[in-house]
């Protein structure tokens, strides 16, 4: 059977499919960002919190049996990376700035609509800096 030989790809389908690629990459990091921001169930936990639990952990380690004392291990790793993680807060600013910038042509040549942003928590004001609106 006979190969076909495929017409190479134009210098503005190049750069239109780069162009593509980076506003995906910026939506990408706005969601990922307003998702890891999001305000999680439960009481609000405090760095105070954190250490009066890691203390009772250290405490509870000296007389745990094997499993527990590996149950224990795993929730003193995770409190110490949320302890540490708690200074270091997205700033959200200039990924919502990029956001802004491209997401009403993403949305238009995906086909996302409002709705689906708002679903996810962008909120009605940034859709409204990027020219999403309700009526399409």
């Amino acid at each position: 059977m006979p190969t076909v030989k495929k017409a190479p790809m134009s210098k503005d389908h190049k750069e239109a499919l780069a162009i593509g690629r980076a506003e995906g990459r910026s939506v990408r990091a706005y969601l990922e960002a307003l998702e890891s921001s999001r305000p999680k169930r439960g009481r609000k936990r405090t760095k105070e919190s954190i250490g009066n639990r890691l203390e009772k952990i250290e405490t509870e380690l000296e007389t745990a049996d094997a499993l527990k004392r590996l149950q224990l291990t795993q929730e003193r790793l995770d409190l110490t990376s949320e302890l540490e993680n708690m200074d270091s807060g997205v700033d959200i600013s200039e990924l919502e700035a990029e956001f802004t910038r491209v997401a009403k042509g993403y949305a238009a040549r995906k086909g996302i609509s409002y709705a689906a942003f708002r679903q996810l928590g962008v909120p009605a004001a940034v859709l409204k800096k990027a020219g999403i609106t309700r009526a399409a």
